[in-house]
């Protein structure tokens, strides 16, 4: 008996039906598209087993599920190595195309290399498109073709080429469903693929609050964020249609969205600073590296309220307002004297809106070590940035509930850790 000849769809970062242009693109085939998604045990194996992302992944996996049903078709939901899961649909089905959209960090390209290639010797044809950046790899580069590593000639080369196309076409998916397969898949529990619930959940996005956004976003208290980053993290939203409607809205705003395509461009061209700083002039810096300040850093325990209010909404919520990251991160490295890539594994960790390209570039911006990084002789006062924004205490209050009751002595002295810092800052820079 002959295997059924198909188009698959592989969702990755891509969460959703609407304007994905690797799913527009797999529904103008001449054969009806599976679409299919694959908990990869290559990630999930190192993950608690209540992860809220894999539980939001999950959710975000029944909405589209549901939407599928309704035109009688359904999520095909795997769940192992990837590679062994591409092998097995291989021998059930004749698949005769692949549509997918790019990712960009170095394992989802090392994972793409290897399924191409075993699709390749199956003659099954892939195609893969940029959907999760409006400017890709070397769309945005300097005239001699280099990649940028500063951010405001990156943004200004991004906004010229922007503004030349805008606004960038949208998909309409929605015209070509009934070129989805025809089946009844089933659709996997939360406890099938080995997770349970998570206490914590990821909040659905608001931008009510972006026209007056540069007035109000480093203030913690007013809790007036839009939520987008996890949500642009997994792609249950569309980049083309943010980025158009921002474009028109507020240009602070949008200047975040830039930062985001240039930490994902620096990811790209310089895989190396996942691990290692992007300056090696700073690689002979001689960290403290203490276990039991990094363990009262994590707790939010360290005797500075700023910090750990910061520390303690991420462990409860998986948030953190992004002024209070800046916050915490410099108080890890410049305070305590902790490489990046420590507080770096726990933001990984720990958030919910975890981007490989985003963390490692903040933090690396926060240690002085990355491109177009603050110098490393700014030092945040835990203090002033309290008195600054969140003056009142509001958001301390919210997070630290004994903060009323004689809160605890800072562990280490301002001015003692800055002078700190700048020295041996001084006497580990490479000349």
């Amino acid at each position: 008996m002959s295997k059924q000849e198909i188009s698959v769809f592989w969702f990755r970062r891509d969460l959703r039906l609407e304007d994905n242009i690797g799913l527009f693109q797999a529904l103008q085939s001449k054969y009806s598209v599976v679409p299919l998604f694959i908990f990869d045990d290559s990630i999930l194996d190192s993950l608690p087993k209540n992860d809220a992302r894999v539980g939001f992944i999950h959710d975000s996996l029944s909405k589209i599920n549901t939407q599928l049903q309704e035109i009688g078709s359904s999520l095909l939901v795997k769940k192992g190595k990837t590679f062994d899961v591409w092998q097995s649909l291989l021998q059930e089905y004749d698949v005769k195309e692949v549509f997918f959209n790019k990712d960009y960090e170095p394992y989802a390209i090392q994972r793409d290399t290897a399924i191409c290639e075993l699709l390749e010797t199956k003659k099954t044809i892939t195609y893969s498109f940029k959907d999760q950046v409006i400017f890709e790899e070397k769309e945005i580069t300097k005239a001699d073709g280099l990649q940028y590593t500063v951010y405001t000639p990156f943004k200004n080369k991004w906004l010229e080429k922007y503004k030349s196309m805008a606004p960038v076409q949208e998909y309409d998916t929605e015209s070509h469903f009934s070129n989805f397969h025809k089946n009844s898949f089933a659709f996997p529990t939360l406890e099938q693929i080995g997770f349970e619930e998570s206490p914590i959940k990821v909040k659905p996005h608001n931008l009510k609050f972006i026209s007056n956004y540069q007035d109000i976003r480093d203030f913690p208290a007013l809790d007036k964020t839009s939520y987008l980053s996890p949500h642009l993290r997994f792609g249950t939203v569309s980049v083309r249609k943010l980025v158009n409607w921002a474009f028109h809205k507020n240009d602070v705003f949008l200047s975040e969205l830039i930062w985001r395509e240039f930490f994902m461009q620096i990811l790209f061209s310089f895989p190396k600073v996942v691990t290692q700083n992007f300056k090696s002039a700073y690689d002979g810096i001689e960290w403290r590296n203490n276990e039991e300040d990094f363990k009262r850093w994590c707790s939010g325990t360290t005797g500075y309220p700023m910090v750990d209010a910061g520390m303690r909404q991420l462990n409860e919520t998986g948030y953190m307002h992004n002024r209070v990251r800046m916050v915490v991160a410099s108080f890890l490295i410049k305070h305590l004297m902790i490489q990046w890539q420590w507080g770096e594994a726990y933001f990984a960790e720990k958030l919910l809106d975890y981007d490989m390209s985003a963390n490692v570039g903040n933090w690396q911006w926060a240690a002085g070590t990355g491109c177009d990084a603050a110098p490393y002789f700014r030092v945040f006062n835990p203090e002033i940035q309290q008195k600054k924004f969140d003056e009142k205490g509001i958001y301390i209050r919210k997070w630290i509930k004994e903060f009323d009751l004689g809160y605890g002595k800072p562990m280490v002295e301002h001015a003692m850790a800055r002078d700190r810092a700048i020295a041996t800052y001084k006497a580990g820079i490479l000349k």
